[in-house]
C-alpha cells in the first residue's frame, strides 16, 4: 500500500492504493469520523487477490479539499467526488465499497450512475429509503440512535466538545479501535478546519440524506452488525427491499459500528466472496 494523492474535479485528495495497476478497480469510501486509513485491512487483502484498492480522504478530510461553508458539502458534491475520482483513474465502471457516511454515497452513486458502479457493497449504512422510513418514527429506535445528527447543527459547539480536553471526546467514539489509529484521526480532526468540515456534511445534508434514489440494480452486498450504536434493525433488514439487483445480507454478531477495523479478516472475506461472485 502506497500514499499518493488524485486530482479531481479541482481537487486533491490524499489517498491510499495497493494492488496491481492493471487490476480491477475497487473504490472505498470512508466514514465519518475517519478517513482511508480505515481501509487499511480491505487494500491489503484486495492487492494481494489482484484488485486496485483505491481509498482516498474524501472531501474536507483532505487538506487540499476541503471548501469553506456548508453549502461545499452537499450529497451531490459528494458523489460528484466519487466520480470525478473515477474518471482520473481512467476506467469506466469500479466495484464501489463504502461504510458509514461513505456508504450513503455509496448507495446514491450507485443509484445515480450505474453506469459507472459494477458491484456495490455497503458496510453499516442501510439503503437510504430504508433509513428514511426507520428515522421517521419520532420515537422509534433510529430516531433515538440519530440524536447526535441534530446536536451536530450546532455551530461550532460540536467541534468544541470533540477537541477539548486533548480530543477526550473525539477519542471515546473510538472505542475498541487500534491506538495507532486514534492517534492518526485524532490528529487529521486537529487540522484547521478539518472537524467542521466532516461535521458539515451532516449540517448539510437535510433531506438529501434520505432523498428518494432510482434503483439498485447491481449486484450488492449488504454488511451489519448487531452492536452497531448509530445504525438499528430495522432499516438494515428493510434494505432489501430497495434492490432491485442481486442481494446478499450479512449479519455480524455483537460486532459494533466499526466492522473494516474491528473484523478485517471477516468483512475481507466477505468482499472478496462478493467480488469473485460478480466476476464469474
Amino acid at each position: 500500500m502506497r500514499r499518493t494523492e488524485i486530482t479531481a474535479g479541482g481537487l486533491t485528495f490524499d489517498a491510499r492504493v495497493a494492488g496491481p495497476a492493471g487490476g480491477p478497480v475497487v473504490l472505498l469510501l470512508h466514514g465519518f469520523p475517519e478517513s482511508s486509513r480505515s481501509w487499511n485491512a480491505q487494500l491489503d487483502a484486495l492487492a494481494q487477490a489482484g484488485y486496485r484498492a483505491v481509498a482516498f480522504d474524501q472531501r474536507g478530510y483532505s487538506p487540499g479539499a476541503r471548501p469553506a461553508g456548508v453549502e461545499a458539502y452537499r450529497l451531490g458534491e459528494l458523489v460528484a467526488d466519487a466520480v470525478a475520482v473515477i474518471d482520473s483513474l481512467g476506467v469506466a465502471r469500479v466495484a464501489v465499497v463504502g461504510h458509514d457516511w461513505g456508504g450513503a454515497v455509496a448507495w446514491h452513486m450507485a443509484a445515480g450512475h450505474p453506469e459507472r458502479v459494477r458491484s456495490l457493497a455497503v458496510v453499516s449504512t442501510p439503503h437510504p429509503a430504508a433509513f428514511r422510513a426507520a428515522l421517521a418514527e419520532s420515537e422509534g429506535d433510529q430516531a433515538q440512535r440519530s440524536w447526535y445528527m441534530t446536536w451536530f447543527q450546532t455551530p461550532e459547539e460540536p467541534e468544541r466538545v470533540f477537541l477539548e480536553n486533548d480530543a477526550a471526546g473525539l477519542r471515546g467514539i473510538y472505542s475498541g479501535l487500534p491506538q495507532d489509529a486514534v492517534e492518526e484521526y485524532v490528529a487529521l480532526f486537529r487540522q484547521p478546519g478539518a472537524l467542521t468540515a466532516a461535521i458539515n456534511w451532516y449540517r448539510a445534508a437535510g433531506p438529501d440524506l434520505t432523498r428518494e434514489t432510482g434503483p439498485i440494480t447491481m449486484p450488492t452486498l449488504y454488511v451489519w452488525s448487531t452492536d452497531d450504536i448509530a445504525l438499528g434493525r430495522e432499516a438494515a433488514e428493510a434494505t432489501a427491499g430497495h434492490v432491485q439487483g442481486p442481494y446478499r445480507f450479512e449479519v455480524l454478531e455483537g460486532v459494533s459500528h466499526w466492522i473494516p477495523e474491528e473484523v478485517p479478516d471477516t468483512l475481507n472475506g466477505l468482499l472478496l466472496e462478493h467480488l469473485a461472485a460478480v466476476a464469474g
